[in-house]
């Protein structure tokens, strides 16, 4: 059920509608302007209407139970309830009264099913009646019993010097900003970061919300823990490099990293400039939903704001992007934008905020605790009945633990004391290893179920064998691994023409090797937005691909994105598995 509003124009559904219409084109007593119609309710979907839900008989309320676990089972935890809404979208309205008695049994049926509910917004109705009309909004959510928070990943992209390390510590720290940057600090990962003040490597940081939607962060001095323990829902922000030397790992943090959403923040002041197109495009290439965040308001007059707002709303509306921009300037805003943006890719909110002053800040949290995870429970489900297989991201070597890997499941489950095969080595072959522990978030977790990005502890086992790009996957897997492959691809820009013997980086996922232009099927070249199936060979070792895998390739200036579409495997039964004894080499 898409709550899509502020479209004027009425869905076929019943009468009543006219009158309402007529009215609604002139706002009367300063009310809200909005259709009378919502779309028909869908049969999945975490969206209900009810018309009112006033004293209900006991087989009735059971119904109405089941029906909200299936909402909540929809939205992965996550429901919205439109009170005084027929099911065909007309907007009925509730006195006062049948208002209060709804909302009742509502609180009921939550805590029933244990879980907790928060009343987004209300607004009359404009019908003949004398007696005021309202609609509320209510959103329930409950944590599924399986998982300890729902969890969503951002990435935050922009151009150096937007302030995305400052915003996000003002969000996770919970308190603003000096002007000096003082609020970022705590976010930097090297000193040569906290000297020139900008971000070379990819950090995350945490943002939770309690079931009643109110911030969990650093504030109150808590540790990350703390933080996981008392939040039902969990927003992972992926802190990204803006500057344009760092844009490889940027782009390794867009393809391997998986966020469900990106964030580009852009300053007020400068507008739109250096990389903030390129990550635009990154972004609509890798087709991750985006959201843009005007930083900085403090700094400008308010016509600069609205500057840098037309700039972006006339790229957005560009015919190669296609976006409906949605300009956010109050909580009623923030809710809109959080359902539409879930429900239609092509909408993008704009959010104006400074850190300084924390104007417009709550709204950004408003819109980050509505945001809906994206995947539905069937796909999860379905992820999760494959095989194992773990993306490896990042190697880390931790006192008293051994080798640490950090990465995202990408399908299956793994859990502590597993046997898995990592790999391909340079020469082609799956080492065995042991997962030893598993932390989620900086917190001890025993089962990590697919979607999830953790660190793995793998006990004694040789860092020295392991590079970012390997998998780890179950033994019975049988994993394919290969040199040369095929791409579908589109060259986004190349300076001259673009022929069999060039060279170029390509990422796919969590890959990432310069690789040689073997074969172009069908031309001799290519130029500048030209498609074409290109066999490529790494020039380095064997990797892991799958087929209708995302592609992206770059040197110097030559861009271009694709699919995977086909692989020379090598089997691994040939290699045999192999197995590390400290320093000799053993085959079985």
């Amino acid at each position: 059920g898409a709550a899509l509003r502020g479209r004027g124009g009425a869905a076929p559904g019943g009468g009543g509608g006219s009158k309402a219409k007529k009215k609604n084109g002139r706002s009367r007593g300063g009310k809200a302007n909005n259709p009378p119609y919502l779309p028909p309710e869908a049969e999945d979907g975490n969206i209900e209407y009810k018309l009112k839900l006033v004293n209900p008989s006991q087989y009735r309320f059971e119904h109405l139970v089941t029906q909200m676990k299936w909402r909540l089972q929809e939205g992965r935890g996550e429901a919205v309830y439109q009170i005084g809404v027929e099911d065909n979208g007309l907007l009925v309205g509730l006195s006062e009264e049948e208002m209060r008695a709804s909302l009742k049994t509502l609180r009921r049926m939550a805590e029933k099913v244990g879980a907790d509910i928060t009343v987004l917004r209300e607004r009359e109705v404009d019908y003949d009646s004398d007696v005021p009309r309202k609609i509320t909004e209510v959103l329930v959510r409950k944590v599924p019993d399986n998982q300890q928070f729902l969890d969503l990943r951002v990435a935050v992209l922009g151009n150096v010097d937007s302030g995305k390390s400052t915003l996000l510590g003002v969000l996770t720290q919970g308190e603003l900003d000096n002007g000096r940057g003082r609020a970022r600090l705590n976010l930097f990962r090297h000193l040569h970061e906290i000297q020139s003040g900008r971000t070379s490597s990819i950090s995350f940081e945490i943002l939770g919300f309690n079931s009643k939607g109110e911030v969990v962060n650093y504030s109150d001095s808590r540790t990350a823990e703390e933080i996981c323990e008392s939040s039902s829902k969990m927003i992972t922000f992926i802190d990204l490099a803006g500057h344009h030397k760092y844009l490889k790992t940027t782009i390794f943090g867009l393809t391997s990293y998986c966020p469900d959403f990106a964030m580009l923040v852009v300053s007020a002041n400068t507008g739109i400039a250096g990389t903030t197109r390129e990550h635009l495009g990154l972004a609509m290439a890798l087709k991750v939903p985006f959201f843009i965040v005007i930083s900085k308001v403090d700094l400008c007059s308010k016509a600069t704001v609205e500057r840098t707002v037309k700039q972006l709303e006339r790229i957005l509306k560009q015919p190669g992007c296609n976006k409906l921009p949605l300009l956010v300037n109050s909580d009623d805003d923030a809710v809109t934008a959080a359902q539409q943006f879930a429900q239609s890719p092509n909408i993008t909110p704009i959010f104006t905020l400074s850190s300084v002053s924390g104007e417009n800040l709550e709204l950004l949290k408003v819109f980050l605790n509505i945001l809906p995870p994206l995947t539905n429970s069937k796909e999860q489900e379905e992820l999760m009945q494959q095989l194992t297989e773990f993306q490896v991201d990042e190697i880390y070597t931790v006192p008293e633990v051994g080798t640490v890997v950090g990465g995202t499941l990408s399908s299956g489950i793994c859990r502590e004391g597993e046997n898995l095969v990592v790999g391909p080595t340079d020469d082609g072959k799956f080492l065995r290893l042991k997962v030893c522990s598993i932390q989620r978030n900086r917190s001890a977790c025993r089962v990590l179920r697919a979607g999830q990005a953790a660190t793995l502890a793998l006990g004694p086992f040789d860092r020295s064998l392991l590079r970012k790009g390997m998998v780890m996957v179950s033994p019975e897997m049988n994993p394919t691994i290969c040199s040369v492959f095929e791409a579908e691809i589109v060259l986004l820009f190349h300076a001259t023409t673009f022929r069999k013997g060039f060279q170029v980086t390509v990422h796919v996922g969590n890959v990432r090797q310069t690789a040689i232009v073997e074969k172009i099927h069908g031309k001799d070249k290519l130029r500048t937005g030209e498609k074409a199936v290109v066999c490529f060979r790494f020039i380095k070792h064997p990797e892991y691909l799958k087929i209708g895998a995302k592609l992206l390739f770059r040197e110097g200036v030559t861009k271009g994105i694709g699919h995977v579409t086909d692989l020379q495997a090598i089997t691994t039964k040939e290699n045999g598995l192999e197995e590390s004894l400290g320093p000799g080499q053993l085959s079985f």
